[in-house]
């Protein structure tokens, strides 16, 4: 195979030359072939022009335009990390009966592609910009992109089963057994099967959806938000987005709204894709929010910009915001009815009605008047009319500041709003240590609460995160939901809105006269190849490896095109890091959490709490059917 003949090449031109027989042949004569697949993606200048020096890889993996040679790197990445031992995923190590094309199956070649009806990034992508380099928050999660069947959608998207239910308020950490629609919730798993699991309860009952999911980056700046995934594309992001923001809409009231925090890099993109989901009619504003007051003078252009796009399910309309401190000012007139401003009443440029008004000491006054007479009339009887002394006598209309219904919202919010800084400092007071890098501070998500619900409206945030929204929520008087799938769910987020329910002061707590109280409830989708999933990715050495392989191997299910037998046959040929690969590839994806359909089958039944049972019995309306 010409995949064979370039490896052996690719093998020929690092012995030749010894700095990069140094770097890519280890000790046992083989090539370290993740490090060169990282640097070409890279673009690694010495590597390339070894590569590229050679005329087999040239005429392979290089096109010419206008002139121009272009490396097709992520295509020789793939070859030399997979063809000689995977061939196209699954060719070595499956039995298949297809159709084929050149000796090859269809489904394999380059020249025909089957076009499955899904593909989503449906697991492990971490669900949050934290900052991953700290070792209790880094997490465990790589960016997976599948191409998944009809057949195996239906399974993959079913209701889960949710463990570990457990209540916490005032009092403290309760198990239960029940839930209705006045509880707070808070689930640990995988966001888009967890959006799906929740659809048959909260379909159009939430009024606002409240997201910062992972940002996308431009790779020729070097910055990833999957910091950990070098392969993290554009298109892979916005299907990941697409799958989760239709589900999304389901989930909103008619009159709900989907508001949406993203980077520069990838608003343009991701402005398209929500346009096509809610139309372009239901794109409300997008705020441009300075998310920084310091601008760091490295680059050519300093970013101290966010968007936050707001879409409409239907015929929602925005509230106004709480008028800002600089706004109350302006109501500095009092009188026995408390604060108001003045509103202009005579008018040379704007006022266009003209008749006479006699002022307290018999002038008359003749426009133009910014209001009818009737309207002029009617402030003056409702006590509503306040003239200026002096020998310049004038009216204005009295607007009481207990009568103000707040200000329209612009699409340009400055550090008033909070910044990235304020976030990070609130979380730093909690923790006493600074836990998250760039968590959005609470004033700003206290206005984005505030201009899409009321009290007692229901807030999502399927990218939790450290809880900011739903620390915000349960301070405003809002129900909330949350779903988050990283460990620190339980170190940081849970552990954050027990402080609210005991009355933390931090944040927006004395802007809305925080007490403390409320309640939330916290489950887990019950994992099933998804534990699996994470032994296999968290092992660091072949022996571990091995471990994990031969504890899962009995019970795990894997994909149903796997010859195992040969698989155990080969893989001590293999390297570490493509055994590891390959088990990722072969665990099965639609069993990642049990279904809630098979909760009474006796092997599932079994192990799980007759707690849990209940509960689960309770969240999906089904208490008819106990048989505990």
């Amino acid at each position: 195979m010409i995949e064979s003949k370039i490896i052996q090449r690719v093998k020929d031109i690092l012995n030749d030359n010894e700095k990069l027989k140094e770097k890519y042949i280890n000790d046992r004569g083989g090539v370290k072939r993740n490090l060169i697949s990282q640097d070409v993606k890279n673009y690694d200048e010495k590597l390339l022009k070894a590569l590229l020096d050679d005329q087999l890889i040239k005429e392979t993996y290089t096109l010419n335009i206008n002139g121009t040679i272009i490396f097709k790197n992520n295509e020789f990445s793939e070859m030399f990390l997979y063809k000689e031992y995977w061939e196209d995923s699954y060719t070595k190590f499956s039995n298949k009966i297809g159709l084929t094309l050149s000796g090859k199956f269809i489904d394999e070649s380059t020249d025909i592609v089957l076009d499955f009806p899904y593909k989503d990034t449906v697991l492990k992508a971490d669900m949050s910009k934290e900052d991953i380099e700290k070792d209790e928050l880094k997490p465990d999660e790589p960016f997976l992109n599948e191409i998944i069947a009809k057949s195996e959608i239906d399974e993959l998207l079913e209701s889960k089963i949710f463990v570990n239910a457990k209540k916490y308020d005032k009092d403290g950490e309760h198990k239960v057994t029940s839930f209705s629609d006045e509880d707070n919730l808070i689930i640990k798993g995988n966001n888009l099967i967890a959006l799906h699991s929740i659809n048959k309860r909260y379909a159009g009952k939430i009024k606002s959806i409240i997201i910062d999911p992972p940002y996308y980056f431009d790779k020729a700046k070097k910055s990833d938000t999957f910091g950990y995934n070098s392969d993290f594309k554009l298109s892979s992001w916005l299907v990941f987005m697409k799958n989760r923001l239709e589900i999304a809409k389901e989930l909103l009231t008619e009159d709900g709204f989907c508001i949406v925090m993203v980077g520069k890099d990838g608003y343009p993109y991701l402005k398209i894709l929500s346009d096509n989901i809610f139309t372009r009619e239901n794109h409300v504003a997008t705020i441009s929010w300075r998310k920084s007051d310091n601008q760091a003078n490295i680059g050519d252009f300093a970013q101290v910009t966010d968007y936050i796009m707001i879409y409409k399910k239907k015929v929602g309309v925005l509230n106004r915001l709480p008028l800002s401190e600089k706004a109350k000012k302006e109501y500095r007139y009092s009188d026995d009815k408390g604060s108001f401003r003045r509103g202009i009443l005579l008018h040379k440029t704007r006022g266009r009605y003209h008749y006479d008004v006699k002022t307290p000491s018999g002038k008359i006054l003749n426009g133009p008047w910014m209001k009818s007479k009737e309207d002029f009339e009617q402030l003056i009887r409702d006590d509503l009319v306040y003239w200026t002394k002096g020998g310049k006598e004038q009216p204005y209309s009295k607007i009481y500041l207990k009568n103000s219904k707040g200000q329209i919202a612009n699409d340009f919010w400055d550090t008033t709003f909070g910044t990235n800084q304020r976030g990070a400092d609130e979380i730093s007071k909690l923790f006493g240590k600074r836990v998250f890098e760039f968590p959005k501070p609470e004033l700003l998500i206290k206005n984005l609460i505030s201009i899409s619900t009321n009290k007692n409206d229901l807030v999502l945030d399927f990218f939790m995160g450290s809880g900011t929204t739903q620390a915000v929520a349960m301070k405003m008087g809002r129900r909330f939901i949350g779903i988050e799938q990283i460990d620190y769910i339980n170190t940081v987020s849970i552990p954050r809105l027990q402080k609210v329910i005991k009355g933390e002061q931090g944040g927006i707590s004395n802007d809305v006269n925080w007490q403390g109280g409320g309640s939330f409830v916290y489950t887990e989708l019950m994992e099933k190849n998804q534990g699996y999933l994470n032994d296999v990715l968290g092992a660091q050495d072949i022996d571990e490896l091995s471990a994990v392989y031969n504890r899962i191997k009995e019970n795990v299910d894997f994909d149903f095109r796997v010859d195992l037998d040969l698989f155990e046959n080969e893989k001590s040929k293999l390297s570490f890091e493509d055994q590891r690969n390959m088990l990722v590839e072969i665990i099965d994806k639609n069993q990642l959490y049990y279904n809630e359909a098979n909760i009474d089958d006796q092997n599932v039944h079994d192990i799980l709490s007759d707690e849990d049972y209940r509960f689960n019995k309770s969240f999906y309306e089904e208490e008819n059917d106990l048989n505990v």
